[in-house]
């Protein structure tokens, strides 16, 4: 499938709007309810068997998604804030909750993402603080990206290791 090319429409996200899929070990997308395909834009026959990053925005930068993965894989709950790009090239601003379902027996079943209305106020700031993350990452790679995210959060009292409450704090 080919990548769309991002324009500058933002999609709105409602305060009622709970964006859902489930995805497999590797990340392929299993799952996906009624609201993601409306705001994504694509069909469901379109999203199942893909990777997520079908709907990676390149303002996003790649330290987000290290971090996420290194997390989830661990079985940590990740709170983080989404740019994703729709089949049509527009954009929408999600706080995506990503963690990792058991069976009962405690074996992988899958990963669960719940994304919600991302805040005008954090969207400005996330954007703000992604785009130097990029910039850092073009320049010196993930690791210079991440030190970015770490001055971000430590200029707000935070770390990597509560990275989910900053989060969350921002959303208000």
């Amino acid at each position: 499938m080919e990548r769309p090319t991002p324009t500058d429409v933002e999609r709105e996200v409602t305060n009622i709007d709970m964006i859902v899929s489930k995805g497999d070990a590797e990340g392929n997308i299993t799952y996906t309810n009624p609201i993601f395909m409306k705001i994504s834009g694509y069909t469901q026959g379109e999203l199942l068997d893909k990777p997520h990053s079908i709907l990676r925005h390149p303002d996003m930068p790649k330290a987000i998604f290290k971090f996420l993965w290194d997390n989830i894989s661990e079985g940590k709950e990740v709170n983080a804030f989404v740019k994703n790009l729709c089949k049509d090239g527009s954009y929408y601003w999600v706080l995506a909750q990503v963690r990792m379902a058991k069976n009962p027996d405690g074996s992988f079943r899958n990963y669960v993402s719940t994304r919600k209305r991302a805040s005008d106020s954090a969207k400005a700031v996330m954007g703000e603080l992604y785009a130097k993350m990029v910039e850092a990452e073009n320049e010196g790679g993930i690791d210079a990206s991440v030190k970015v995210l770490e001055e971000f959060l430590s200029q707000r009292g935070h770390s990597l290791a509560t990275f989910n409450d900053a989060m969350k704090e921002l959303n208000k």
